[in-house]
């Protein structure tokens, strides 16, 4: 023990304080400022955290300058409630609803919704809205009027006419279930309720619950869609992620201890990962977002590529202790080895979150820019403070003894752990050589697979949450009880000033509707021109003969100047073509989208246009466009980033195919796992790609600059990667273990997005840390040579 006192005075003794870069001498001199610093902006953000909200927007997720997103937003107006919107289906467990109990609960509960702040109460429709009316056949000719007869009292001869109105209405199949067990209340909701505020989702939500469960008790059956109810249930959801994430924290700071058996630099470096958090989270509200049920995991992101980096640090500063240094020369010297290797990871790190920007999706940007923030924050918090402060604290004197038993001594392989053993099989030709064909098959297999990926979802209902959730069985109930789903895309026909109702035109709308009825996802269509058809049925004492579609002008025009305004606008130079679809699923959009495109090639002329898309499928479908486009694009930026910091880093071509190969195997065989896991690429699953190869590269970062360095002394691939093993890849094993471990568990998670990210990353972080132990230096025999050919036989000191 005395002599290891000496030894280590001895070192420090020789140790120059003005040695290293200036960047090392400005923070290692000045250490204590640095900790002051960082206190203080750790005060200040933590206490900007307590600001930040989770709250979602619908225009957030729409891609703006996608062309058919354009041409709803440019005619959002005059369009009805064809964009963010609730539905209600008010069911009566009892009985039908010609029941004067169910009619008065429902007048009560459709006159609460309709109070309600952000609802476009001029659109709103429910049975007991004026603007639901009947238009039927009778003795004196073409007769109509609001559905609720005038004069209702609930007697038996109110509820007959009431029965007569509705059948009479066209509603069945749309507000009225073909049951005629439920009624929808719908509700097309403005982006701002009435003090100008954004909707609070969350808020929203709970309201919404509230008057189910009051309702319910009252002997009624409610079910809520919409986009406002998925994203009210995700935030709700929050808590779950909360506890999920904490579980998380608690696996890796188990993992770390176990591999330090240290108390006090495993809480530094869990420690450290936190306040990267902390400073992530008061950063995002100083500068106006909010997290949003998509940007919930970016937090753990952040703690998770922090635990990476500040193990690496840890792991060097205690083997240097361990070797004799002093815990202040320790981190000097491990800030020195690792700083630029850590540096250039976080900075491959943001640029791929930042690449997301590309996306035109401002629910995805607003998710890069988070991400970012917080890699960014870890320069400062693990690679700079964490070693500054184990510089002050140390690490444990058995802990440090325990990290160097298995130091390399080229003179007795005998104490290479048996792993070592067999990972260094890998720098020989014949291992290396099956492990490229293994990963070949495997890269063509997935690839193969991959060819199979949709854009979009893939599964009824919000794909964000459980199939067996409460939403998403309301969502079975809608589809089941209602022939007009949800799931509607809206085409807008564009005329001239008042040529809304020209023959030519409606003429070339029943032909689109009546070639959409024979698509076997569509469910029902409704237009103007349909409309006219029945009109003309009706004025014809229904014969069914006379359900045609007549050029006559001015029957079309009397019929257009009595329709609803959601056919048609004021102007009359805009009409709707409303799709009701059985689902949104890829294929039904693709399917419908293409065919419409089709159509409109066909029959646009300079005055009517055929433009999509609004309503909620129509929207998806051009989110999913849009998807699309930025999937492979993100992929090449993401890779052309990471490539040339790479570079910029390893000075070496091969270097970089060596260190990028591993990762665009793992990229293959996410597509190819979403594939089998009946997973489409969409809003939430498309930042996950880049996500992993951010994290990824980490480890091949931290293990190939160290191998790096051995080649460049004249070491052997061999030696070189056995010397990087020990000093970087155990804690690349440590830490691809542990994440892989605490996300895994999220598959447990009532939030399926949640689930499905769990799984992925769990996947990644694990086939990420197999490339860079096996792939990687498989390839580096092949591309990477050392100085000289005979440097089995070399000699060289331990890094």
């Amino acid at each position: 023990m005395k002599h290891h006192t000496s030894t280590t005075t001895s070192l420090e003794d020789k140790f120059d304080p003005n040695s290293g870069s200036f960047i090392e001498r400005v923070l290692f001199n000045h250490r204590l400022v640095v900790i002051i610093i960082c206190a203080l902006v750790t005060g200040l953000l933590g206490w900007q955290a307590t600001k930040l909200t989770i709250n979602a927007s619908f225009e957030k997720t729409l891609p703006t300058h996608q062309v058919y997103i354009q041409n709803y937003l440019k005619y959002e107006k005059e369009l009805t409630g064809l964009g963010n919107a609730l539905r209600i289906a008010v069911a009566n467990p009892n009985g039908s609803i010609y029941d004067a109990h169910y009619l008065e609960l429902l007048r009560q509960f459709s006159d609460e919704v309709f109070l309600l702040p952000g609802v476009d109460r001029v659109q709103m429709t429910s049975l007991w809205t004026p603007s639901t009316r009947w238009i039927g056949v009778t003795e004196e000719g073409l007769d109509g009027g609001p559905v609720i007869p005038e004069g209702y009292d609930g007697s038996p001869a109110s509820l007959q006419i009431l029965k007569a109105n509705v059948a009479r209405s066209g509603q069945i199949g749309q507000l009225i279930a073909a049951d005629e067990e439920s009624t929808i209340i719908y509700m097309p909701l403005l982006n701002q309720d009435a003090t100008g505020e954004a909707l609070d989702y969350a808020k929203y939500s709970k309201v919404l619950e509230d008057l189910r469960t009051k309702y319910q008790a009252e002997g009624l059956e409610i079910h809520i869609t919409g986009f406002t109810k998925v994203m009210g249930d995700l935030i709700d959801g929050v808590q779950a992620v909360l506890w999920f994430f904490a579980l998380a924290v608690v696996i890796a700071t188990i993992m770390v201890f176990w591999y330090t058996r240290c108390v006090r630099s495993t809480f530094l470096v869990v420690f450290a990962s936190m306040l990267a958090v902390v400073w992530q989270l008061g950063i995002l509200p100083t500068l106006g977002y909010v997290l949003d049920p998509y940007s919930i995991l970016v937090p753990f992101l952040v703690f998770a590529i922090g635990m990476s980096h500040g193990a690496q640090k840890m792991n060097g500063i205690m083997q240097d202790v361990g070797r004799g240094f002093d815990k202040l020369v320790a981190a000097r010297f491990t800030f020195r080895r690792l700083f630029l290797a850590g540096l250039t990871a976080l900075l491959a790190d943001a640029v791929g979150f930042a690449v997301l920007l590309v996306i035109d999706i401002k629910v995805i940007q607003e998710l890069a820019i988070a991400a970012s923030i917080g890699v960014a924050v870890l320069i400062f918090t693990n690679l700079i403070l964490l070693p500054i402060m184990l510089s002050y604290v140390g690490v444990g004197e058995k802990a440090a003894q325990r990290s160097v038993v298995n130091d390399i001594d080229q003179t007795s392989a005998k104490k290479l752990p048996a792993l070592w053993v067999f990972l260094d099989k890998f720098t020989q030709r014949k291992w290396a050589t099956g492990a490229l064909i293994v990963g070949a098959v495997l890269a063509v297999g997935a690839f193969s697979l991959s060819t199979q990926l949709k854009i979009g979802d893939l599964d009824q209902g919000a794909p964000e949450l459980r199939q067996d959730s409460r939403y998403n069985q309301d969502i079975a109930f809608m589809n089941q009880h209602y022939g007009a789903s949800s799931d509607v895309v809206a085409i807008m026909v564009k005329t001239p000033d008042g040529q809304c109702s020209q023959y030519d035109t409606l003429k070339k709308i029943d032909a689109l509707e009546w070639q959409l009825r024979q698509l076997p996802s569509v469910e029902s269509t409704n237009s103007l021109a349909l409309l006219s058809r029945r009109v003309l049925s009706g004025l014809n004492e229904g014969n069914p003969k006379w359900y045609e579609f007549l050029p006559n002008q001015s029957m079309l025009n009397y019929i257009t100047a009595g329709a609803p305004r959601g056919l048609y606008n004021s102007s009359c130079n805009l009409l709707t073509v409303y799709v009701y679809l059985q689902d949104h699923k890829a294929d039904t959009l693709s399917n419908i989208v293409n065919h419409v495109e089709a159509f409109a090639k066909d029959n646009n002329t300079d005055d009517v246009q055929f433009l999509l898309a609004a309503g909620s499928a129509g929207i998806q479908a051009a989110t999913n466009i849009s998807v699309k486009a930025a999937w492979y694009q993100m992929l090449f930026l993401v890779y052309g980033a990471v490539a040339l910091l790479s570079l910029i880093t390893f000075r070496s071509f091969k270097a970089v195919i060596v260190a990028l190969l591993p990762l665009m195997l793992t990229s293959i065989m996410v597509e190819a796992l979403m594939v089998q896991l009946g997973m489409g690429v969409k809003v939430a699953t498309l930042p996950v790609i880049a996500l992993g190869v951010g994290i990824g590269i980490d480890y091949a970062l931290y293990i190939l600059s160290i191998t790096l360095v051995g080649l460049r002394q004249g070491s052997s691939l061999s030696q070189s990667y056995l010397r990087a093993l020990n000093f970087t890849g155990k804690v690349v094993m440590l830490t691809g273990v542990t994440l892989s471990v605490g996300v895994i568990t999220w598959i447990a998670s009532p939030i399926k997005f949640q689930a499905d990210m769990g799984l992925l990353l769990a996947f990644m972080f694990i086939w990420n840390m197999l490339g860079a132990l096996i792939l990687l230096p498989a390839l580096a025999h092949f591309l990477l040579k050392p100085k000289y050919a005979n440097s089995e036989d070399s000699k060289s000191e331990v890094l």
